[in-house]
């Protein structure tokens, strides 16, 4: 197994780059099964959710509860940092401070290199994503392998996660029974799916015992007690956390509340909006490193604080919100074009509409100007968030501030204004100072009338999907006046 995961690891990546994301969605919408496994999924995941939220008065006042937190807790970012810091440190956590992903895995390699790790079993953990963690260890030598059955399937496959609740949804029992078939030692081909997840536990059960790392995220971080709260089905989170000699976690900065009172809202807006449970099978309290007189729990622990964007984010206060997101990933099972098109069409972390919102602030807006058109603004997304987060105002903002240049008193995003194309620019001045001359604009559509017959049948993007716009024979002013 250790030789298949190594080979995996180190190949280049299939990752799709958020670059060519229009050419990707061409290639999702062209995959009937692809649309067909999705439209099942979120048609299941929307159906799973309504039953608990069934009475939409009390979601309403519960998210409230959850978005009042939020942004108590992000008002007081800062302040509540410092004190998760220092009382995880007097229950002897090691805190780490990443500004970027390189930071991170260079700390993540230390502390592997100290404790003459070759090997991490990890839990669920998108921040560990969102840095590729596992890829970057594999460059040093040091082997990552997922526990998580979604991640661990997605791992073999060499692919990103395409859900941040479910990373394997796009894939059908086929598909996995030949990915395993191929791919585990010893393992033979069948669609059974108690048979596929039997398969896995028994491949991973092993390397628990021999692992000196254990990786995970967090969902949540309560500053005043020094706690972390980590919520999981599997119980491969538990294990990771707990078997190990040393735990490392990594997770945002913005995961952080004051009070443990704080988690319970928000505890029962995640379970229910992510996964339609009332309750997770596993809440994870962690409050540091074994003491003495305990029989499990690593020796040591470490938690990586990482930022990647998000201060820049913070600092805005249009882009404060985007903070708030608990990554429960309702607006992904909600949205039309994601549906459609599935999460690795993306290419980045955190697709759908959060990952839209979200993406610009960690990898700059050169790369993802596309992701905030990928919405048809019906509001679904934002309908459905428990706490609150205005997701079509931040996809109109993005939109803005992909083309135009920062206004006065906001910091710039980093890549702002690089969708801005002087073609564009002229149009709209000209437009502009056509529409404020009225006899001017008035001559310029009548002889555009008079031209109609010989309107281009080409109109840029319009007409990849709609007839070509041509004037009317008679304007509504005329028709009015003839009354």
């Amino acid at each position: 197994m250790s030789t298949t995961t190594n080979a995996k690891t180190e190949a280049s990546l299939s990752f799709v780059d958020p670059r060519h994301f229009k050419a990707n969605t061409r290639s999702a919408v062209d995959d009937a099964s692809l649309r067909r496994s999705f439209r099942s999924a979120m048609d299941f995941l929307q159906g799973k959710r309504a039953a608990h939220f069934g009475d939409q008065a009390e979601f309403e006042r519960l998210r409230h509860v959850g978005e009042a937190i939020r942004q108590y807790s992000l008002s007081r970012l800062p302040d509540l940092l410092e004190q998760l810091d220092e009382s995880l440190t007097r229950r002897g956590v090691t805190v780490h401070w990443a500004s970027t992903p390189e930071q991170a895995n260079a700390i993540f390699l230390e502390i592997a290199r100290a404790n003459d790790a070759s090997r991490m079993i990890k839990g669920k953990s998108m921040v560990s994503e969102e840095i590729e963690l596992n890829h970057c260890m594999a460059r040093e030598g040091v082997d990552c392998l997922e526990t998580d059955m979604g991640e661990y399937i997605v791992q073999l496959a060499g692919e990103r996660p395409s859900h941040i609740i479910m990373p394997a949804i796009h894939k059908t029992k086929q598909q996995i029974a030949e990915l395993f078939a191929s791919e585990v030692p010893g393992a033979s081909y069948t669609e059974d799916v108690d048979e596929l997840i039997a398969i896995g536990r028994r491949v991973l059960r092993e390397e628990f015992r021999d692992a000196k790392i254990g990786v995970s995220g967090v969902n949540f971080m309560v500053a005043e007690t020094g706690t972390l709260v980590l919520v999981e089905n599997e119980g491969n989170g538990r294990m990771c956390t707990t078997v190990p000699d040393v735990h490392i976690a990594i997770t945002g900065i913005e995961k952080v509340v004051e009070k443990f009172e704080h988690v319970l809202p928000l505890f029962s807006l995640l379970t229910r909006s992510a996964t339609g449970q009332a309750v997770t099978t596993y809440l994870n309290v962690i409050s540091g490193p074994r003491r003495p007189g305990e029989l499990d729990g690593p020796a040591s622990m470490h938690l990586i604080l990482l930022d990647n964007g998000r201060s820049q984010a913070y600092q805005d206060p249009d882009f404060r919100a985007t903070l708030q997101c608990i990554r429960c990933g309702a607006c992904m099972n909600h949205c039309p074009v994601y549906a459609r098109i599935g999460g690795l069409a993306y290419g980045t972390t955190y697709p759908g509409p959060i990952g839209a919102i979200i993406s610009p602030h960690l990898l700059g807006l050169e790369p993802t100007q596309d992701l905030p058109t990928a919405s048809s603004l019906c509001g679904a997304c934002s309908e459905v968030c428990p706490v609150g987060i205005p997701i079509p105002e931040l996809l109109m903002q993005l939109r803005h501030a992909a083309k135009h240049e920062p206004l006065p008193g906001h910091a710039p995003l980093a890549g702002q204004g690089t969708a801005r194309s002087w073609q564009e620019a002229v149009a709209w001045k000209t437009w502009a100072w056509v529409s404020a001359h009225p006899a001017i604009y008035r001559t310029l559509i009548g002889v555009a009338r008079r031209l109609r017959s010989v309107t281009p049948g080409w109109q840029g993007g319009w007409t990849a999907y709609r007839r070509p716009l041509k004037l009317a024979r008679r304007g509504l002013r005329d028709r009015l006046n003839d009354r």
